[in-house]
């Protein structure tokens, strides 16, 4: 088991290493080809989604950031979509690096001659976009990147043997820097011009993507970047990945491909992950509840609508300790945990921590009164409320639904040296998978 951990709070973060880099990218960037070739990040595939994916191209990129099929321990689903460790001349990693040569040979792949950032916009159909800069980071040491969400070893290592196996990051990261005024300017500037390559995904997001080559832009974003630290959003796995290779290969690369977007205005939302407890029913699940929470029944008249409600006024509550428990057709109200419940949650621990939805969930509810490990075998976690009732139909067991936390509550996490629970933030927008890679060499 990997738990939640906090500890002494880190140094003021600065100094962000970035640097343009030779991408790869399809030759072909017409808006239905993107469509049909890229993907979600490798974690929100489903095993029916991985296989619509291959299916809609034989060059989807799922084909590398997934390699293993539905089937097997590397498959989508698997801990986190967690590739194995390379093995003999058919393991997964090594099947991905073998398609990604075939592809670049055949010229599917193309790199581009000069380095270059790239300025990323992600346009969702209602509300303002999100903006911000593919670069390569250093993960060489420093504070500057700080984490916010524990990590589980096996997924490390999987998306690790695929790194190194590929020697390309095919996804990127996903960072949220300090404000920097320069960086503002730099955007506004650059999103004047035609974007190189535009899709949009099926959630109805509009992706436009620019290259910027400019020897000036790139040395003043270097430089501006370079007063900023930041927070990792989306990618705790691979960046963990990425540290590991340049732990066991020091002199080789250790950067990562990021997108770097600013904390605030122009940034990114944060969403709730629920979480799904398999082989446990609602009357049991209430039963024991009850020993730590006041345990309600909401009506269910009507239906889809009646828990959106609830999920609306869930998130609106002012107070902490407020969950709701739902099989899929009963729903519940937890709220008012006891003084014992709190008492699970360590009061050395920084504040920002301690008082953190997920937190509680997770020491007073999951592994306190219902006495499961914070694994992937004994707890699933589900990135919005359709798929927490679908799995929980699915596994006969429950879901527990969760309110974000803001951005600046997982900033001050991060700041502080402690550790959310693992998959306990949900950034959106998520840039597409596919549309531009970084090999690590040249």
């Amino acid at each position: 088991m990997h738990t939640s951990s906090a500890g002494p709070p880190h140094p003021a973060a600065t100094g962000l290493d970035v640097r343009p880099f030779r991408a790869l990218t399809y030759a072909h960037c017409d808006p239905g080809h993107l469509a049909r070739v890229s993907s979600p990040a490798y974690d929100l595939v489903t095993p029916d989604g991985r296989d619509r994916l291959a299916a809609a191209d034989p060059h989807n990129i799922v084909r590398l950031i997934l390699p293993g099929g539905t089937s097997g321990p590397g498959s989508a689903g698997a801990p986190d979509g967690a590739a194995p460790p390379v093995g003999d001349g058919d393991g997964q990693a090594v099947r991905a690096s073998r398609t990604l040569h075939e592809w670049e040979d055949a010229g599917v792949l193309v790199r581009d001659e000069v380095p270059a950032f790239w300025l990323y916009e992600m346009q969702p159909a209602e509300g303002s976009p999100t903006v911000g800069w593919l670069g390569a980071v250093s993960v060489a040491g420093g504070r500057a990147v700080l984490p916010h969400e524990d990590t589980f070893p096996a997924a490390v290592e999987g998306r690790r043997a695929l790194l190194a196996a590929t020697a390309t990051d095919l996804e990127p990261i996903v960072l949220a820097h300090d404000p920097e005024p320069e960086v503002v300017d730099l955007t506004r500037t650059a999103l004047g011009g035609a974007p190189a390559m535009e899709v949009a995904d099926p959630d109805g997001v509009r992706h436009r993507l620019w290259r910027v080559t400019d020897g000036d832009v790139l040395r003043r974003l270097t430089e501006a970047l370079g007063r900023t630290g930041a927070v990792i959003a989306d990618g705790h796995h691979r960046f963990a990945a990425a540290q590991a290779l340049h732990r066991t290969h020091p002199a080789g690369d250790c950067r990562v491909l990021a997108l770097l977007t600013p904390m605030g205005t122009g940034g990114l939302r944060v969403e709730a992950i629920h979480r799904v407890l398999p082989d446990l029913s609602l009357d049991d699940a209430a039963a024991v509840a009850a020993r730590g929470f006041t345990v309600t029944e909401l009506p269910r008249s009507g239906g889809p609508d009646a828990l959106a409600a609830a999920v609306t006024a869930l998130r609106a509550a002012s107070g902490d300790g407020d969950y709701l428990l739902t099989d899929g057709r009963r729903l519940l109200r937890l709220s008012d945990p006891t003084p014992e419940v709190r008492a699970t949650v360590p009061a050395e621990a920084p504040a920002a921590w301690r008082r953190l939805d997920v937190v509680l969930a997770t020491t007073g509810l999951v592994t306190g009164l219902w006495g499961r490990s914070d694994d992937p075998a004994s707890l699933l976690v589900a990135h919005d409320v359709s798929e927490a009732l679908r799995l929980a139909g699915e596994r006969a067991g429950v879901a527990l639904l969760l309110r974000p936390p803001s951005p600046a509550d997982v900033a001050a996490v991060a700041r502080a040296g402690a550790r959310m629970p693992r998959k306990s933030t949900l950034f959106v927008p998520k840039p597409r998978t596919g549309l531009v890679l970084r090999p690590h060499a040249g």
